[in-house]
């Protein structure tokens, strides 16, 4: 592991919060399983409703205070227009998120840090 990479521990991420791009709550993590005989993780998302859905980790854009998934490849291909179209918030203050090409990843300006 590089060193300015974080690992997460599993007890962390249980009961974390899960947000799409658009800032939308999908659910909260329940578990976290993994694929036997492949190098493959998936979170276990409830939503509302009690619905439980797995997502793979591959999804996952960034986790810190909650988890962001990455845009879905409708959102992906024209990144700046769907900023322009339908600004995300902050899940942590509501402001306006701005999408950061170069790094391609939402940037909360005023909490200084990505989603």
């Amino acid at each position: 592991m590089e060193k300015n990479q974080k690992s997460i521990p599993k007890d962390k991420l249980i009961g974390m919060q899960v947000i799409d791009a658009e800032g939308n709550l999908v659910g909260k993590v329940k578990d976290v399983s993994f694929v036997i005989g492949q190098p493959s993780i998936s979170l276990n998302v409830e939503d509302k409703s009690g619905k439980a859905t797995d997502i793979s980790w591959e999804r996952v854009q960034g986790a810190a205070d909650f988890i962001v998934l990455k845009p879905t490849p409708q959102t992906t291909a024209a990144p700046e227009a769907a900023a322009q179209s339908a600004q995300p918030v902050c899940p942590t203050c509501g402001g306006p998120l701005t999408y950061i090409q170069q790094y391609k990843r939402w940037y909360c300006y005023k909490d200084q840090k990505y989603v």
